[in-house]
């Protein structure tokens, strides 16, 4: 009797085990890494893994259909609130912050819209393998959806290298990776 309460108790933990784990893979956020074309197609966004242990997503302008004013001069944040922001360029910029998952499968966090320096709740999710929605909103009550498509070709003009690197978009102070050990004894000597 007791061998088969024994295999009833082993079967019922690995049941609720089990259902955890699904649980658990149901609610992970499939990962938005990517280029991804804006539905305006005015620009590229690249989503890349970020942060410390890489949970969060990072999202960069890595390409603008108009990179540059009537004058030829590359656009600039100029109504960023931080004064130390204003002279960046656009195309390379972080405007979504450290995007945490969701225990329903999304990504929350903050996105930067340049155009009035202020910003904006945001939630994104794949809704496909190359569609992902995102959904931003001022106060709750006033939200805006968009679908984006994965692009995998490049354009001219296309920032394409590592984030930090010459030709790579730029992290935000709080976001950039930190130096790898050698690096950090490389500039100590």
């Amino acid at each position: 009797m007791k061998a088969i309460l024994r295999m009833i108790l082993r079967i019922a933990v690995a049941a609720a085990l089990a259902a955890a784990v699904c649980r658990a893979v149901v609610a992970s956020p499939v990962d938005p890494s990517g280029t991804w074309v804006i539905e305006d197609g005015r620009a590229r966004v690249r989503l890349e893994r970020c942060g410390p242990t890489l949970e969060r997503v990072c999202g960069y302008i890595v390409w603008m259909k108009e990179p540059a004013d009537a004058r030829g001069q590359p656009y600039r944040d100029g109504n960023n609130p931080d004064q130390g922001k204003r002279l960046r360029f656009l195309l390379g910029h972080q405007l979504i912050m450290g995007l945490k998952p969701t225990p329903e499968g999304r990504f929350e966090g903050q996105i930067y819209n340049a155009e009035n320096g202020k910003s904006y709740s945001v939630a994104l999710w794949r809704e496909s393998s190359d569609r992902l929605t995102l959904k931003g909103c001022m106060l709750a009550l006033l939200c805006s959806t968009q679908m984006w498509r994965q692009s995998n070709d490049v354009l001219p003009g296309q920032l394409v290298g590592l984030t930090g690197d010459p030709n790579g978009p730029r992290a935000d102070q709080e976001w950039a990776a930190p130096p790898s050990p050698k690096q950090a004894a490389a500039k100590a000597r």
